[in-house]
């Protein structure tokens, strides 16, 4: 308020000598006297009315700044706002990985940037028995155990997903065959290690079975999911518990 009473006067006071001065030059030239009445109208008209109306603007000018202050405040909420719910709406609500869309939505973006890469499919072995078993909530702690074990196991960068019910999916970005398998084995070795015991102290034994495929040059992402699935499924009827990697699309028709 102080700077607007400040600029105010500013703007006044040079009215207030415009006035005056041309007052001193006009009146004398048209040949009348100088008066009291003229003195004060030439000083206290102008002095008043622009301090009046100046003050009136800049208390306008700064109204209108806050406003924008405020609106530019609320445009900026509004974006994070809505980056959190484009988050919050990309995610699996239990495991916090990228749901089913945004995985393979991130995997077809990754398959544009770079042909080199492998996809794992990993899926939880026997959690049927466990849900039945133990209930839904002790196959919720379950598979946050498992979700935990796939970050460890994947390199930084890696996509990772939750694309079914026990089911997760890994694009392993620019990844060789050897680093497939490395990653592929570390992961199902990190599931293996989980010591879990839901009630009474006793271990209940979770392992992975995985499926996976080298990216040939051009492979679209469903030929990626039907040779990766192909080899899950090989993987299950072998044991479980193990890893079957492809070299390329090729090689799993």
């Amino acid at each position: 308020m102080s700077r607007i009473f400040l600029k105010s006067a500013a703007v006044a006071f040079a009215s207030l000598a415009v006035s005056l001065l041309l007052t001193l030059i006009v009146v004398p030239a048209m040949g009348f006297p100088f008066n009291r009445t003229m003195w004060l109208t030439c000083t206290v008209c102008p002095l008043a009315l622009a301090w009046i109306a100046s003050a009136y603007t800049f208390w306008q000018g700064e109204r209108l700044k806050g406003a924008h202050r405020d609106l530019a405040r609320a445009h900026a909420q509004l974006a994070a706002a809505h980056r959190r719910l484009s988050e919050k709406a990309s995610r699996d609500d239990m495991t916090g990985m990228l749901n089913r869309e945004s995985f393979f939505a991130a995997l077809d973006a990754s398959r544009r940037k770079s042909d080199r890469g492998a996809l794992l499919i990993i899926d939880a072995d026997h959690f049927k028995i466990i849900n039945d078993s133990y209930g839904h909530l002790t196959g919720d702690d379950a598979l946050l155990l498992i979700a935990s074990a796939i970050e460890r196991g994947v390199r930084s960068g890696d996509v990772i997903g939750r694309i079914g019910g026990e089911e997760f999916g890994a694009f392993l970005i620019g990844a060789t065959e050897q680093e497939a398998k490395r990653v592929a084995e570390r992961i199902r070795r990190e599931v293996e290690l989980i010591r879990f015991r839901p009630v009474d102290e006793r271990i209940i034994p979770l392992t992975v079975s995985i499926g996976g495929v080298t990216c040939g040059e051009g492979a679209a992402v469903s030929d990626l999911m039907r040779a990766a699935d192909r080899r899950l499924y090989q993987a299950k009827h072998r044991g479980r518990n193990l890893t079957i990697l492809d070299t390329d699309i090729s090689e799993a028709a």
